[in-house]
């Protein structure tokens, strides 16, 4: 139970982003598939169900897959529990754990102990690093931020950033804005 993969999944949400991503009409698409604007607005709204044949005809429209489609589709719960105990390898040393399953518009991570600093991260996207426990010290933009237990640290997309937990078994959460989302424009020169 809470479980997202017993839902049953929205496709709906994964057809209209890859028709933006491609900046086409829902003429456009209807056109190409053969299907009517009236039906292919109700799928993208999830207040239909595209059969097979047809989610098909609108994969081949948008120049992709239907099993890609579902692939990127959206659980259709918008509840899901991620236990602190769900079973996970054990392995001694650091450890990364997915906070958010499954394709969404938030990524969330929990790092415990330390990894390798030497690392630069740089997200095309928004993220928030918040420490639950220990210490961390983070380099960004050419300045070193020490942060302890509670605090927090935005960084906008683009920053590249690393960082190194100060104290052994350090908790670092950090959620960003999943890259498929275009949340913000491309700030390269």
């Amino acid at each position: 139970m809470g479980d997202h993969k017993e839902q049953p999944l929205r496709v709906g949400a994964a057809v209209r982003r890859r028709r933006r991503a491609l900046e086409l009409t829902l003429a456009v698409v209807a056109e190409r598939s053969g299907l009517s604007v009236p039906f292919l607005s109700q799928i993208e709204n999830e207040r239909a169900r595209p059969s097979t044949s047809s989610l098909e005809k609108v994969a081949d429209a948008l120049r992709t897959t239907a099993v890609e489609l579902l692939a990127a589709a959206d659980p259709a719960c918008s509840v899901d529990v991620v236990r602190a105990d769900d079973p996970e390898p054990a392995a001694p040393g650091p450890r990364a754990r997915s906070l958010v399953r499954g394709h969404h518009q938030m990524h969330a991570q929990e790092f415990t102990g330390d990894h390798d600093a030497g690392r630069e991260f740089q997200y095309r996207n928004d993220q928030l690093m918040y420490v639950a426990d220990g210490a961390v010290e983070i380099e960004a933009e050419g300045r070193a931020y020490r942060l302890g237990r509670g605090d927090t640290l935005y960084l906008t997309g683009g920053v590249r950033h690393r960082w190194r937990a100060t104290v052994s078994d350090t908790r670092l959460v950090v959620v960003a804005v999943a890259e498929h989302i275009e949340a913000v424009q491309d700030r390269r020169p």
